[in-house]
């Protein structure tokens, strides 16, 4: 396991190296983090918006840059209307659609006319110091002025009680999406993980890393059957729902850290119900 680790720091220490001295490249921008939903709030207070499964984008103004300080290669056009202020918000296509985002943002090419597909969905502004009810505001303004097809807002709205809430959610799952977040009304943006902005979902997710493949059988002969993984406190447990058939054919490479989601845990602190979602994409 040290040795293991040891592997993956070097590994994560090269690629860190070859981002900090590329041009595309840019300081981590200070932005604001979510904590879970906690139900003894009074979801009055609250706005209530869809949990994007995009990619995290940051407008400083000038160019987008991810959470790890990535210049995003969008092509002029894209940002050619967006205003001059920063701007919090998500790159994205549609609901079920992260790998198909995730692949043409990640392209070092301006000149990418898949980009078409893409809408950066704003959710905040950094630098505003006026309460998230008139940030709201002062965004939809922001998206009139620039009338851009490129530059959106996530819709924001007020839920009357706890029951619907949990009606809202079951129904965004069931429609293919991944969740809610709650954003208190009078919430300042802070540059750190923040109480007044929750995320709600009906499963957890985390990360681990794939230390085997295990083979299928039945129908699942000469196929991926499961893997196993282990987690950063050292918890081994095998994830053997979630591939796509092309994913069974050719499974992620040992030593991948991936993404999985899970409902709870058992006393022995292994994840229940734990299924793949996807290799971590490191931007």
């Amino acid at each position: 396991m040290f040795l293991l680790q040891q592997k993956l720091f070097s590994i994560g220490f090269i690629i860190s190296a070859l981002f900090i001295h590329s041009p595309s490249y840019a300081q981590s921008p200070p932005i604001q983090l979510a904590t879970q939903f906690r139900d003894e709030i009074n979801i009055e207070q609250y706005y209530v918006s869809e949990k994007l499964d995009g990619v995290r984008a940051y407008w400083d103004g000038h160019k987008l840059i991810s959470r790890q300080g990535n210049i995003f290669t969008a092509p002029a056009w894209f940002t050619r209307s967006f205003p001059k202020e920063p701007l919090d918000g998500e790159l994205w296509i549609a609901r079920q659609e992260f790998e198909k985002v995730s692949g043409i943002v990640r392209t070092q090419n301006n000149h990418n006319e898949q980009w078409q597909q893409v809408t950066y969905m704003i959710f905040d502004l950094p630098n505003n110091k006026e309460p998230f009810s008139r940030r709201i505001t002062r965004m939809q303004h922001l998206v009139e002025q620039a009338n851009s097809p490129y530059l959106q807002i996530i819709k924001q709205q007020k839920i009357k009680d706890n029951q619907t809430l949990q009606i809202l959610l079951n129904q965004t799952v069931m429609d293919g999406g991944e969740g809610l977040m709650l954003h208190h009304q009078g919430a300042l943006y802070q540059t750190k993980r923040n109480r007044d902005l929750m995320k709600l979902k009906k499963f957890e997710d985390a990360e681990a890393i794939i230390i085997a493949h295990i083979p299928g059988k039945g129908k699942y002969q000469g196929l991926l059957g499961a893997i196993l993984v282990e987690t950063k406190e050292g918890i081994r447990f095998k994830i053997g729902s979630g591939f796509s058939d092309q994913e069974r054919k050719s499974p992620p490479a040992i030593g991948s850290v991936i993404t999985y989601r899970f409902t709870g845990k058992t006393r022995n602190n292994i994840p229940r119900f734990a299924s793949y979602m996807r290799v971590r994409v490191i931007y």
